[in-house]
């Protein structure tokens, strides 16, 4: 009798120490609330949590997607008052991870990843230093994991992209990453996170979704190769109308590689149901891509994001495409009222920011002419830029900035259209005319050349091309194409 009462005891206790274990439990549920945030339905999210909370309070796992909840309203729409009612979550979710076992690889995983999250936040709050030392704690702990856990893939999603963009950073910059202990190549980290992509590890499944969103956005921007990009999307065939992140995403990718018509579609065909999460950056975003293809009605969604938005980044950019709008219809005293805008509202953190600033503080108005070539050009619509810039010539413009923009717009359109023979000759010509100009058609020419002698193999003078580029001061946008020109030399380098 007294074995089977000691017997009852030691299971009673046992089982109170398993019913009070803290876990990470990414159940169905998990998987079903994790889903709808990543599509930005952040309310449904949010339920879903709330549930599992209160019939599985011992799982961590929700706590941990919170996060996931609070990232995106925060990183998109930049909302003071949000951010101040939130930004004690960081440490309450950070102290809820730490109740778990340190035997399991979500254990520091879901620590770092909280750490990335509010690092990429604290950027839009203008929080530098402490984002930076957020994303130095972030990696140093993913490498930790790594270190502990080889074998659990997620790490490598998230040391994939940080590594890739630490890769980028210019020489004189090189410091930074070295005291913060950081080292990044192009090549391992990308190698990381196609590893991630196609891993049939159970935990890859989880994130794998949120794993594209970063090998789109780095393929592009950082490995320089758009055709992979977007033979990647077709592949994945990923559901833009269901799903508002990618939706945004690809719309964004869109614009930023001059196909503007394939951005305004997938905007248009979205579920635009109030299941979905208020995002402003939307109108942001929809507005430039409508004002490449001239459309009448562009500047109702600008005026929306300036008038909802509450945040700094795009700000300057979004009045100054707004002051064009208006420039372009004849309406000066509305296009006047914008760039007077554009002197006290928003921030600097963004070249393209910095440079509508500059634009507002010098007075002058850009050429309508080669202006309506930019957008155009800009949204992928060549042939009508083409056909329009070639109704002149250089010498129909006074102005030698205006000389400038010619020649290196109809180097852009040869370029983009697969004429690189015609496009080197113009660029040529912008850089030996430019170099020494604030303008930076010249140092944008060099990296444009840079990437045609690197697609032709003629590495030599791809990499004089791309520190040629970074070799110009006191341009617009300097750090964006000193960024892109460095990656150009990593990547020719094989770093």
């Amino acid at each position: 009798m007294r074995i089977v009462v000691t017997l009852i005891l030691v299971l009673s206790v046992a089982l109170n120490v398993s019913a009070g274990q803290k876990v990470y439990d990414f159940n169905t549920r998990c998987e079903q609330a994790y889903d709808a945030i990543m599509q930005l339905r952040i309310n449904a999210g949010r339920a879903l949590l709330e549930a599992e909370k209160k019939e599985h309070p011992d799982n961590l796992m929700p706590y941990f997607l919170d996060d996931y909840a609070d990232f995106f309203p925060l990183f998109f729409n930049e909302d003071p008052s949000e951010y101040s009612r939130k930004r004690n979550m960081r440490g309450f979710r950070l102290d809820k991870m730490a109740e778990g076992s340190p035997d399991s690889p979500y254990y520091l995983y879901t620590q770092a990843a909280i750490k990335f999250h509010w690092a990429m936040v604290k950027v839009k709050f203008n929080e530098k230093w402490d984002a930076a030392w957020e994303v130095r704690k972030a990696y140093m702990t993913l490498k930790e994991n790594q270190r502990r856990f080889p074998d659990f893939v997620p790490n490598k999603m998230l040391l994939g992209a940080m590594q890739t963009v630490f890769g980028t950073i210019p020489e004189g910059y090189k410091w930074i990453t070295n005291i913060l202990g950081m080292k990044g190549s192009i090549k391992e980290g990308m190698n990381n996170v196609n590893e991630f992509i196609e891993s049939s590890a159970p935990e890859a499944r989880y994130f794998r979704e949120e794993s594209y969103y970063y090998y789109c956005y780095l393929t592009l921007f950082v490995v320089n190769k758009p055709e992979d990009t977007w033979q990647f999307l077709q592949r994945k065939q990923l559901d833009t109308k269901n799903n508002y992140l990618f939706a945004l995403m690809v719309a964004n990718l869109s614009m930023n590689n001059q196909k503007a018509a394939n951005g305004i579609r997938v905007l248009q065909e979205r579920n635009d149901s109030g299941d979905y999460a208020d995002i402003q950056y939307y109108n942001y975003v929809y507005g430039l891509l409508k004002l490449t293809r001239l459309d009448d009605d562009a500047h109702i969604y600008l005026e929306r994001f300036i008038n909802n938005f509450k945040g700094k980044f795009y700000l300057k950019e979004c009045l100054q495409r707004l002051s064009w709008y208006y420039y372009l219809e004849g309406n000066q005293g509305a296009a006047n009222k914008y760039r007077e805008m554009i002197l006290s509202k928003g921030g600097t953190e963004t070249d393209a920011d910095k440079q509508a600033l500059k634009e507002a503080q010098s007075g002058r108005w850009p050429n309508a002419f080669l202006l309506k070539v930019r957008l155009l050009s800009d949204g992928g619509y060549f042939s009508e830029a083409l056909k329009l810039l070639l109704t002149k010539k250089a010498a129909d413009f006074d102005a030698m900035d205006e000389k400038l923009e010619y020649a290196y717009r109809l180097g852009r359109i040869y370029d983009e259209t697969g004429q690189d023979d015609k496009a080197i000759q113009m660029y040529d010509v912008t850089v030996k005319v430019g170099a020494n100009r604030p303008e930076y058609y010249a140092a944008r020419a060099s990296l444009q050349m840079g990437m045609i002698y690197e697609k032709r193999n003629e590495k030599a003078r791809a990499v004089q091309c791309y520190q040629r580029c970074m070799d110009m001061k006191g341009h617009d946008y300097k750090n964006s194409l000193d960024a892109r020109a460095k990656a150009g030399i990593q990547r020719i380098s094989g770093s």
